[in-house]
């Protein structure tokens, strides 16, 4: 009886440990099909990275996941911090983490490829 106890208890647990590893594999696949290319401006920092949106000018804090962004924006040799530079880019958004992002921003733009980097802003939406 003590064996059949054990046994039922194992593919218990064997069975809730399948059923949160489905349902993390599951969250994957949403933010990844909720990819989307995005244009606006970005600006970088010590303590803030922001995108703006050229459509609707909502800001949302960046997540750069490929870490390309940031090195990207490194390269364009500015003389101080915070410069925009006009972006085309592809990521999803998330709900921000509020121990980490200011609380200025209420999603986060999870960026997961790098198309396009500019000093030249282009006429339209984007200008400031």
């Amino acid at each position: 009886m003590k064996l059949v106890k054990q046994a039922f208890v194992f593919v218990v647990l064997l069975g809730v440990a399948v059923t949160a590893c489905n349902r993390k594999g599951k969250a994957g696949q949403e933010e990844e099909s909720n990819v989307k290319i995005v244009k606006g401006l970005y600006s970088f920092g010590p303590e803030m990275k922001s995108f703006t949106m050229c459509d609707d000018g909502r800001e949302y804090w960046v997540a750069d996941s490929v870490k390309n962004l940031e090195l990207s924006y490194s390269n364009l040799n500015f003389e101080k911090p915070y410069e925009p530079v006009y972006v085309e880019l592809e990521g999803y958004f998330a709900k921000s983490d509020t121990s980490v992002v200011s609380a200025d921003f209420d999603s986060t733009l999870v960026v997961t490829k790098v198309l396009k980097i500019s000093k030249e802003i282009p006429d339209g939406p984007c200008a400031q």
